[in-house]
């Protein structure tokens, strides 16, 4: 982790710099840092951080249930789905 990690303005000891590096993990837990920059300026310290983006599923409501997709599905809500009349607008609006 620490080859992502850059410090400015000083040095910091390894223990230290791992107190900051637990600090922002704990202040967004489940994340992960893709980047870090400790700036030392005199007694303050900034830290600048980019997080790994998070994955996400697409929900849709499918027959009045929000799912992220119809794996799951036993095969009587799979013949719902394939049974559902999709309706339109049936008009323009131009």
């Amino acid at each position: 982790m620490n080859e992502n990690v850059t410090v400015a303005g000083g040095v910091l000891d390894e223990k230290e710099l791992q107190n900051y590096i637990q600090h922002v993990c704990e202040k967004h837990p489940g994340r992960h840092i893709k980047s870090m920059e400790v700036e030392l300026d005199g007694e303050y310290v900034n830290l600048k951080y980019e997080l790994e983006p998070v994955p996400f599923d697409r929900i849709r409501r499918i027959t009045g249930y929000l799912v992220g997709g119809t794996d799951r599905w036993n095969d009587a809500k799979l013949a719902e789905l394939n049974d559902r009349v999709v309706h339109g607008m049936g008009r323009s609006f131009t």
